[in-house]
């Protein structure tokens, strides 16, 4: 897809959004189901995946491991953004790799200690082009890649979180 073809795919729905900003406005879902042993299986829409432990909490490495799944939203979302970004701009990437690192420390999420936090402490992107764009035009690409990635402004800005809970057989 070129950046015209891009525009053209847009326009009618960046006018569609101005003029009846509520049609913007969409929730997104996701479900799982428990499953064998320590696992919930959760359908991505393409396929299924059963999540687990990681083996650093008893997982036997087979299953995927959330923190990894949620990186690996976090790369997805990135490289999508990057890519229609990169194309609006007219800036030809060769190749290009997104990497996402997170560090966690175990001892919160197993209760081992109370003061260790439970959850992702830092996590870094990388993006590794192949482009001759030159440093201006990068800089400019990943600010908007930034700006526009819902994956990374949702973790970024911490949206607000609730839990509920329906009794089965409701």
């Amino acid at each position: 897809m070129n950046a015209d073809e891009l525009k053209a795919v847009q326009a009618p729905l960046k006018q569609h959004y101005r003029e009846s900003p509520r049609a913007a406005l969409i929730t997104l879902r996701a479900e799982g189901r428990l499953g064998e042993g320590v696992t919930c299986r959760v359908d991505t829409g393409r396929a299924l995946v059963e999540a687990g432990l990681h083996p650093a909490t008893g997982g036997n490495g087979l299953s995927a491991c959330s923190g990894d799944m949620l990186l690996e939203a976090l790369v997805a979302c990135a490289g999508v953004t990057l890519n229609a970004v990169a194309t609006a701009l007219g800036i030809v990437l060769r190749d290009a790799t997104v990497q996402a690192e997170g560090d966690l420390d175990f001892r919160g999420t197993l209760g081992v200690d109370k003061a260790a936090p439970v959850g992702l402490t830092a996590i870094r992107l990388h993006f590794l082009l192949d482009t001759d764009a030159d440093d201006e035009q990068l800089d400019t690409l990943l600010r908007l890649t930034e700006r526009y990635c819902v994956v990374y402004q949702t973790l970024a800005k911490g949206p607000r979180l609730t839990t509920t809970r329906t009794p089965s057989g409701d």
